[in-house]
Order: structure tokens, then C-alpha cells, then sequence
């Protein structure tokens, strides 16, 4: 079995080649994937070539974790029936290639307990399911506060946003300094970090991956007041500690989202309570790829952008 995937051979050599797919299990099923997204997180570190040692890294490898596609071959002890569409947090069954996260392919080999069935009717948002649900998963869990301050009008900060709405709080603050991504907010406000005055916040989410602005942030924090990591940093993360000493800061990292997170968001998007739309900004087909990842990348105009593998040659 093969299929088209994209292959990063090399930092910023990206093309869309044939590779080989191992042989599906009794566990297994094999997708054809109809759209998948490209992460502006951890897959532009990757291809910059940034990317600090991470587990499974290595090149040649197939990037992607959003993907979205109908089963065509279940397992007997897959869970899944053929004709299921379902997303696939990527897979890792390619030979000569390294799946990392390996789901910006025509075609892949998973195991079924890792696919998680959504409406087809979701279309190319079903492929936006695992940033819905690292944003869920910063959020949800004991003792944790929705966000009041959240920074930078991204697709993980719109998500933000929408779920603390979603969760019937007050709606919060967004920082953004970019013009292009001022627009598009859902009963909040979007303001530049000047704009605002107010120094006591009790929750500061960063969506924005600006490690160095962490300072700036412990500033508008109130007393006991929590700033929650939602990027990801590939530098060293450092604070002045006098200033985070006096407000008794609180430092939380949000790391990836869980099975259960994947569930309690699709429950979320299925109810129509967290909407999914005006967050794709850019489609190509997926023989484009080499042009779709640099956009992806440095156009600020881009929220997400979705490769397109129906249709590929």
C-alpha cells in the first residue's frame, strides 16, 4: 500500500512524494484523508528547523496532527466501520519516513482506538478538531480559571475566546498587534496591549509563543494571579523575579490535548456550542504544499491553512 504524503526532507526542503505504508492490523484502519491542517506551533519549527529534541524527531519525516477522512478498511478490532469519517490526530505507518506527526497524507494506517468519529458534514473544519481541543485541554481540569486576559487573535486564541463564552464566563480580553487579525472576534473585545490599562487579572492565557514577552504579562497579573503557557517555545523561557515575587505569580504549562478533551470538544462542536467557522483562511490542494507551508507560515493574513488531498493529482 502507498500514498502521497508530504516529506520534509531537510529544514525548509519540503516536496509531496510516494512512500510505502506498513501493513494494517486487526487493530488498524486504513483513511483516506480528505483535508488536513498545517500547525503555524510545532510544525513550523520543524521546518524552520528550530524544532528542539523531541521524541520520534528525525528526517525525513511526514508532518501533520489534523487530518480528517473516511475509513476504508476497519479492522475487526478497530471500533470503526468502513464509512466512518473520523478524525486522525496523524499516524505514524510510513517506511523510509519518520511519522511525525504524520498526518499530511492521502492515505495512512492507525490504530483505530486513536481515530475519533466526527460529522461529515464538518467538512474541512473536522480537521481543526485537536487545536479546539489543546485549547479545551488548557482550560478544562480541577481548579483551573477560564481565561480573563488572552494573548494574541490567533485560531488557538479565537478557540480560547469562543470556549470561555462557551463555558458561560464573562467574556474575556484579547491582545493582538497584528491590524489583519484585529477583526473576526465573537462577543469579545480585541484591543493592542497599550490600549489597555488594567492591571489585575487573574488569568493570562498566551496564545501567542512569545516566550519573551513573560515579563510584561506577570505585570498585568492581580495579586495570586496565573499565567497559563498554550504556545510552544522553543528558547528559554525566563522572568525578572522580583517583580513575579510581589504578585505571587502562578506559572501553569498547558501541555497537549488528551482522548478525553478530543470527546468532550467534538461533544462541544456537535451541540453547537463552540463553532468551528471563520477559523480557515487558506485552502490549496495538496500537490501545492511546498508553496501552502511557507504561507502558512509568515503571511500574518493566514489563520489555517488546509491542504486538500481529494483532488490531488
Amino acid at each position: 500500500m502507498r500514498s502521497r504524503a508530504v516529506i520534509l526532507d531537510a529544514p525548509e526542503e519540503l516536496s509531496v512524494g510516494e512512500l510505502d505504508l506498513s501493513d494494517p492490523g486487526v487493530e488498524d484502519i486504513v483513511v483516506e484523508i480528505a483535508h488536513s491542517g498545517i500547525s503555524t506551533g510545532t510544525e513550523k519549527l520543524f521546518w524552520s528547523g528550530r524544532m528542539p529534541p523531541f521524541p520520534g524527531m528525525g528526517y525525513p519525516l511526514v508532518p501533520g496532527y489534523e487530518a480528517a477522512g473516511e475509513v476504508v478498511e476497519a479492522g475487526p478490532e478497530s471500533r470503526h466501520r468502513v464509512g466512518d469519517h473520523v478524525f486522525v490526530p496523524g499516524s505514524n505507518c510510513y517506511r523510509g519516513a519518520h511519522g511525525l506527526f504524520g498526518g499530511a497524507a492521502s492515505t495512512l494506517v492507525t490504530k483505530g482506538a486513536r481515530a475519533i468519529r466526527i460529522d461529515r458534514a464538518l467538512g474541512a473544519e473536522g480537521a481543526l478538531l485537536a487545536l479546539a481541543a489543546t485549547a479545551r485541554h488548557a482550560m478544562a481540569g480541577p481548579g483551573r480559571e477560564v481565561p480573563e486576559l488572552i494573548v494574541g487573535h490567533g485560531v488557538l486564541g479565537r478557540l480560547l475566546a469562543r470556549l470561555t463564552i462557551a463555558a458561560g464566563a464573562p467574556a474575556p480580553t484579547v491582545w493582538e498587534i497584528d491590524p489583519g487579525r484585529m477583526g473576526g472576534a465573537e462577543g469579545y473585545t480585541v484591543m493592542r496591549p497599550e490600549k489597555d490599562d488594567r492591571r489585575d487579572y487573574r488569568t493570562i492565557y498566551d496564545a501567542s509563543g512569545r516566550g519573551d514577552l513573560l515579563n510584561d504579562w506577570i505585570a498585568r497579573l492581580a495579586k495570586g494571579g496565573e499565567v497559563v503557557l498554550a504556545g510552544f517555545y522553543s528558547e528559554p523561557l525566563g522572568f525578572a523575579f522580583p517583580p513575579a515575587f510581589m504578585k505571587e505569580a502562578r506559572l501553569r504549562i498547558a501541555a497537549e490535548w488528551t482522548a478525553d478533551d478530543l470527546v468532550a470538544t467534538r461533544a462541544l462542536v456537535e451541540s453547537g456550542a463552540l463553532s468551528l467557522s471563520g477559523l480557515i483562511t487558506h485552502r490549496r490542494q495538496a500537490d501545492h504544499a511546498a508553496e501552502a507551508y511557507p504561507t502558512a507560515f509568515t503571511d500574518p493574513a493566514c489563520l489555517k491553512m488546509i491542504l486538500d488531498w481529494k483532488d490531488a493529482e
